[in-house]
């Protein structure tokens, strides 16, 4: 790699070495559907008014990255591209007008940004941001509609999710990275807030506002669903009910603080019903990241009649709706969703980063794999495979 693999050490940069200039650098390129990833050198172009180019460190594998890579909607089908959304790294430079950050400081890239300045962001009622909002359709830089990677021949790499993170420097909007204050040994966890934890954990805090003693069933224990365990469990949830069709994730389930399984292809009636039993009339909070909408109707019934709040996490590719007739909302149960937990990243998240590393949300439980980037390929077939949480790549 050209420009930058000596020059960040402990954390110390010295910015003349690389700023204003392009630098080449190995990143795993995907060039159709399912393909195995290409490692290959890149040109990374610098940031632009109101851009910033980050060194990566580490990066980790998400869901939304595997359902990318498959190409499961034509949203996600821009190639060749760069996907990946979590990690976290060293600002190498920043483009004109970028004040919040600057070289050297170490931060996580946000999917979801926040501007400051659209009415969405200036409203405490929402992390929604008009204007770097996560847009799956966008494949390139706001400023001027171009991207910042090429390859050998100078043609264009598409951006991903308003990150881009599996390559060792990127470009992102200035809106999408978070400050974090973090000593070295905490900042490959740090890695873990840029989705799918911060997703998991907020969707519990932020959005549903679980309080201690109350009951929560959760449908889907992946990555986010156990966040969203140990969410509750930090809350001081009395009872977290897991909904999987995979036993095997009980025992993982259990360290995150859930307390009883379902498994519902064993049962004998309805799972809502099941849940309704052991809750004693339902659960307070539900929680949906299965992306099925029979599953979320389940979670829906599953709560109390009266107050049961229904959080909707999971991505619903299919063209098929909801299917609730309008008199059950006259029960009194209540439904919403949730994207990025609920957090407003460079405002909220540096907080929860300091929850995390004194240890109110243990960050390592979910990181069961780690790997070296070039073995990336290996990575995606462990989640494929059900074998891992979070497998952590070091660039």
């Amino acid at each position: 790699m050209e420009n930058g693999n000596n020059h960040f050490t402990n954390g110390v940069h010295d910015p003349s070495d690389t700023k204003g200039k392009v630098i080449t650098c190995r990143a795993a390129v995907v060039y159709g559907p399912e393909e195995p990833f290409v490692l290959e050198d890149v040109q990374v172009q610098p940031p632009q008014k109101m851009e910033v180019r980050i060194k990566i460190l580490f990066t980790s594998i998400c869901h939304t990255d595997l359902s990318a890579w498959k190409g499961e909607s034509v949203a996600q089908r821009a190639y060749p591209r760069i996907l990946g959304h979590e990690a976290s790294g060293i600002v190498e430079s920043v483009g004109e007008g970028v004040t919040d950050v600057r070289e050297g400081d170490k931060v996580v890239p946000i999917f979801n940004g926040e501007c400051g300045e659209c009415d969405c962001c200036k409203c405490p009622k929402t992390n929604i941001c008009t204007n770097f909002g996560v847009n799956p359709m966008k494949t390139v830089m706001a400023g001027d509609g171009t991207s910042r990677f090429t390859n050998k021949e100078g043609k264009p790499i598409y951006h991903f999710l308003n990150t881009s993170t599996f390559s060792q420097f990127t470009v992102l909007d200035s809106a999408c990275v978070v400050k974090i204050d973090s000593d070295d040994s905490h900042l490959k966890k740090m890695t873990l807030l840029s989705c799918g934890v911060s997703t998991g954990v907020g969707a519990a805090w932020n959005t549903a506002n679980v309080q201690s003693g109350s009951k929560v069933a959760i449908f889907g224990l992946g990555s986010v669903g156990l966040a969203v365990a140990e969410g509750a469990r930090a809350r001081g949830a009395s009872k977290i009910i897991g909904v999987d069709i995979n036993p095997s994730k009980f025992s993982k389930g259990r360290t995150m603080g859930v307390t009883d399984f379902i498994n519902p292809t064993e049962l004998e009636k309805p799972l809502h019903e099941k849940i309704r039993e052991m809750s004693k009339g339902g659960v307070d909070y539900s929680f949906e990241w299965v992306g099925n909408v029979d599953v979320l109707r389940e979670a829906f019934l599953s709560t109390h009649e009266g107050w049961g709040f229904t959080v909707v996490l999971g991505i619903h590719p299919s063209p098929k709706m909801f299917p609730i007739h309008p008199m059950e909302f006259f029960a009194g149960r209540g439904i919403t969703g949730s994207i990025f937990g609920g957090f407003k990243g460079k405002t909220q998240l540096p907080h929860f980063a300091k929850e995390c590393m004194r240890g109110v949300v243990e960050l390592d439980k979910f990181i069961t794999h780690e790997l070296p980037f070039d073995k990336i390929n290996e990575a995606f077939q462990l989640l494929m495979d059900g074998q891992s949480l979070r497998c952590l790549l070091h660039l």
